[in-house]
Formats: C-alpha cells, structure tokens, sequence
C-alpha cells in the first residue's frame, strides 16, 4: 500500500527516512501536524510487534512538524529534536496507525510538543513529549 492509498502523501522531499518507513504526512498547519503508517512485517520486531524505534520515528515526526508550519508563501523551516520521551502503552502489529502532534508551547527559539499514536479503533499506543530547537536557515 502506498502513502497516497491510505490518504497521506510522502515527505520524501522533506525526510527521506519517513519515505523509506512508508511514513505519510496526512495533515499539517499551524501547531499541529498528523502523520500515518500501514504496519508491514518489515516494521515488527522479532516478538511480531511495532518496533519501538518506528513507533518513536513517527512521534518525533508528528512533534516536530508541528512547530514548523509556515504560511504558503514561506517554506517551512527546519528544527532538531533536542529531548523526545516516548511512554509505549499498547502494542500494536497489524492495521493503520495515526500519529498527531501539537506544540504545547513556542518560544522564538525552541518550541514544545506533545503526540499520540493511536490505531483504527482508537487504542492509545504510545505518547510523546519533546523539545526541538529551530535551525537557522543556510
């Protein structure tokens, strides 16, 4: 299944990474962002669930997107994740997951963002909390 089959389109202009992860971007303005994955076998780890590390990618996407809206005329900056805590509270192994992020706080600097992971049925799979600083533009 592609990411314009389950309703979102690709980021891999922006992140290479969600692309390769079959991570796609679904909505994004001002605060907030939601990103989805269709679960495949190459995403489980060897106990045939959600890798943490996945589960923690796509936060930190939703999280960090979040921050960087920008009005059509302005491309959207860029920030690096300085603190992300992901709490894990279900498993999940099959089905389309949805990551939603919100900044929680901005400054002119950093800003904070929490994120949920849910599934179709609307289990809470795992939460997040982070940090992210904006980068200068080269």
């Amino acid at each position: 299944m592609t990411s314009n089959e389950r309703g979102a389109r690709p980021v891999h202009d922006e992140n290479p990474l969600l692309d390769y992860l079959g991570i796609g971007l679904v909505r994004w303005g001002p605060g907030k962002s939601e990103f989805r994955i269709a679960v495949e076998a190459r995403h489980l780890n060897r106990a045939g669930n959600l890798q943490g590390g996945v589960i923690a990618t796509i936060l930190d996407a939703a999280c960090g997107y979040a921050g960087l809206w920008s009005d059509a005329e302005s491309a959207p900056g860029n920030a690096v994740t300085t603190m992300l805590t992901v709490s894990y509270l279900a498993k999940a192994n099959v089905g389309i997951l949805t990551a939603t992020g919100r900044v929680t706080k901005a400054g002119r600097k950093l800003y904070f963002a929490s994120g949920e992971l849910i599934d179709a049925s609307g289990t809470l799979i795992a939460i997040a909390s982070g940090t992210f600083m904006h980068q200068r533009p080269r």
